[in-house]
Formats: C-alpha cells, structure tokens, sequence
C-alpha cells in the first residue's frame, strides 16, 4: 500500500486539486491520497455480490414460503448448519494447497455454475424451495465472507478502520439495488430470471477482485509489504477457534446475534403468511406477488436506511466513538425494537423493529465486526472467518429452528417468541461489551510488537 498508512502522514484532508477522488470520498470517512482506487473496487465488489444475493433472495421467498410455509423455512436453517460444516471443512482444507486468488475464483465460479443449473430445473417446473434456499444460505454467507477475508488482508489495522465504512457503502447500496430490481422482476413472474442475472453479477465481481489483487501485486513491487499469495499455513479452523479466547467470544456472540435474528425473522413471516390470502385478495393479487411484493419493500426499507447510515454515520460512529461503543448500539435497538413489539405484537410493529434492527446490522454492525479481524493471523481471516460466518451463524438460525420447532409444539403464541427475543439481546449485549473490551487489548498488544510505532498489520 501507499504510505498514507504511515500514522505520521498528516490526516488533514486531500487536497481537491491534487486528489480531487479522496477529496469527495472524505465525505464519507478519512480517505488519504493514494487510497482511492482500491477502496473504491472493493467497494465495486461488495456492491455486486449483495445485489446477486438479495436478487435472489427475493426470489428464494415464494418459492420456500408458499412451497413449504414459515415453519419449513426455520427448520431448512438445520440443514445449513450441517451442510456447513462440511463446506468450511472443505475451504480450510482448500486454502491451505492454492493461493488466495485461486481459492477466490474457484469458489466464485462454482456458485455462478450452480445458478445455471438452477435455473435449467426451475424453469422445467422443478421444485426448488428447500433445496434453493439451503443453497442462497451458504451462497451468502461463504462469499461474503470470502470478500472480507481478502479486504482484511488488504489493509492494515489503521486502514480497515478509516476505509471499511466507505467500503462498507458498496455492501449497503447493492443491498437496496438488489431489492430494487427484483420487485418489478417477481410482478412479471420472472424469479429465475433472477438466478441468470445473479450468475452474470457473481462473474463480474471476481473480476474485480483479480482487478484489486493486480493493484497490489504492483504496489508491493514498489516497496509496500504485502502478504505473498501462497497457501496458508494447515490447521482445523473450529481447533483454531476453540484455542483463541478473542475467537470464541466472538463466535458466540455471532451464534446468539443470529438467533434473534432469525426467531424475529420466523415471527415476521408467521404474520405474513396467516394475512397473505386476505391482503392479497384485497388488492387484487396471487398470494405469491403479495409476499414477494411485501419481502422486497421490507429488503428496500432496510437497504435504503442502511445506505444513509453507511454514508454518513458508520465511519463518525467509529472514528469518534470507537469499535466498542458502535458494536453494542445493535443488540441496544434490539432491547428497545422487541420490547415495543412484546408490548403490541402486532405486524407493523414487528415489521418496524425488523427494520430498526436490520438497518443498524447491514450498515454498522457488519462494518464493526469485519473491523475485528482486522487484529487476526490470515490463518484466523480466512479459515476461522468461514467457520463463524457461515457455521457458527446458522448453527444460531438452527437454534431458532429449534425454539420454532418446540414452539409450533406447544402452540406458543408471537407474544411468547418475542419475549424470548428480549433475553436474548440482553445476553447479545453482555458479549457484545465483553468483545469489544479484548478487541482492545488485542489492538494494543499486536501494535506494542510493531517496530517504530507502525500499526499493527494483523
């Protein structure tokens, strides 16, 4: 990288004449010169990866809703979590014989096939709810984190923290194009469609990224010190995590984070589904354009507060409050969001603090967490990465499965998973500040080992 990253470079802001780009990205975050291009490709990148992915998730809804109903599609979260151990098993094993960039393409690749074939059994009238949606979990959740992975070796620590916001506002702006070009989509009946475009977005992203490796590539012939492309070392990324303290309260705190999450996600679709035959006959509509009309305002709402966050509040929250106080600000709306929906548990109130809650988790919560692995090994960005943002989130949506699944049992009621909700965040709150207490700790100690005073670079 440039020597922007040097804390002695002079953080007054670029210049428009001379880097007219990091002049108007500063109104987003701290950009110093030399650091446009690559923040903006990965950027560029995020960008297109949540629009393939809430392009699709939009069209997995009616397929896994009307197809197989609520509580079907809580429990499909089990069949993620052990499906997921194989898939993380087999990317620890595969990072450690092929180079970063290979292991990146490979992936990519093989996903963009997959929707090909999709798409051929769909469109011969294939059922696909449960089979398609256990696909878009693990779709989301490996090349998502597969995309930070790469930007966390990127940058050092001093980096991440100023950059990952602007980076971040590809994540939140693809988010809300996603959403937005599937409505019209799903009213025309096109929802494969959808996978064919996705395929196309999956490909161009990894462009990108070889377009971002090649920058570096030539930075480092400079004289910047940059992480070579080459295996990493071998190891279990789940023994990893166990051995780690910083990893294992990490990891639980993404286990109960997406319990919530989903347990409020399965209440919200419970009140869907129970209204959607009378609202649809009220407007004049199939069951399936209502709910997927309703899913993708839903998505737009979250998307666009997010990218209004994203812009303009995520890099002031991090910059002047810190990592600690922007990673508990979540699981605080959580307390506040359930507490409202327990006192009137009706669909608009839920719909609401679905909304407060996904907005403040897309832009700075996910911004926070991917700046915690700014202080890791590479060993600990990619293998054990994978293993909490891909296992470790949906063994917590198999939990939830599980809370269903006892719920649909004893007949308890929305009121009652709400409630349960409400316990949970406080306990998401506890780990949340407990976290972000070894966060500095960690920062501290790896920055004291840098010679000269340089930052940490993880």
């Amino acid at each position: 990288m440039t020597d922007s990253s040097d804390p002695e470079t002079p953080r007054s802001r670029p210049s428009f004449r001379e880097h007219p780009v990091e002049f108007l990205l500063g109104i987003f975050g701290e950009v110093r010169p030399g650091e446009a291009p690559t923040v903006l490709l990965l950027a560029l990148n995020v960008f297109l990866l949540l629009t393939a992915y809430y392009l699709l998730k939009v069209a997995r809804e009616p397929l896994i809703l009307l197809g197989e109903g609520a509580e079907v599609k809580s429990y499909a979260s089990v069949g993620q979590s052990v499906l997921l151990v194989f898939v993380a098993s087999f990317y620890g094993w595969l990072s450690a014989r092929v180079g970063r960039l290979v292991l990146i393409a490979a992936v990519t690749l093989f996903f963009a096939m997959n929707l090909g074939v999709f798409w051929a059994l769909g469109s011969r009238g294939v059922p696909l709810g449960i089979p398609f949606f256990l696909w878009v979990g693990i779709f989301n959740t490996v090349t998502v984190a597969q995309f930070w992975s790469f930007a966390a070796e990127t940058y050092t620590e001093e980096q991440g923290k100023r950059l990952f916001p602007i980076v971040g506002i590809g994540s939140s702006i693809g988010a809300v194009g996603g959403a937005t070009i599937a409505e019209p989509l799903v009213r025309h009946g096109s929802p494969f469609l959808l996978m064919l475009l996705a395929a196309v977005i999956l490909v161009a992203s990894l462009g990108l990224t070889f377009l971002v490796h090649r920058r570096e590539a030539t930075l480092r012939k400079t004289g910047a010190a940059k992480p070579e492309d080459k295996p990493l070392a071998p190891g279990n990324a789940f023994v990893l995590i166990a051995r780690d303290r910083y990893l294992l309260v990490f990891a639980i705190m993404v286990f109960v984070l997406n319990m919530v999450t989903k347990t409020g996600d399965y209440v919200l679709d419970r009140m869907l589904v129970s209204n959607a035959s009378s609202a649809a006959h009220a407007l004049g509509v199939a069951p399936d354009v209502y709910i997927g009309e309703f899913k993708a305002r839903y998505f737009e709402w979250i998307n666009a507060l997010g990218v209004i966050m994203q812009l303009f509040v995520v890099s002031r929250v991090i910059k002047y409050a810190g990592l600690r106080v922007a990673l508990v600000l979540v699981p605080l709306a959580s307390v506040a969001g359930y507490g409202a929906a327990l006192a009137a548990p009706l669909i608009g109130v839920l719909f609401a603090a679905r909304i407060a809650e996904s907005t403040l988790d897309y832009s700075l919560s996910n911004t926070t967490r991917q700046a915690l692995w700014l202080v890791t090994s590479p060993e600990a960005k990619y293998k054990a990465k994978q293993v909490i943002d891909t296992f470790v989130m949906r063994a917590g949506d198999s939990m939830s499965a599980g809370l269903v699944w006892i719920g649909a049992r004893t007949a308890m009621s929305a009121r009652s998973f709400i409630a349960i909700n409400v316990v949970l965040t406080f306990i998401w709150l506890g780990l949340a500040l407990l976290l972000g207490r070894m966060y500095v700790q960690r920062s501290a100690a790896a920055r004291s080992t840098e010679p000269d005073g340089a930052p940490a670079t993880a």
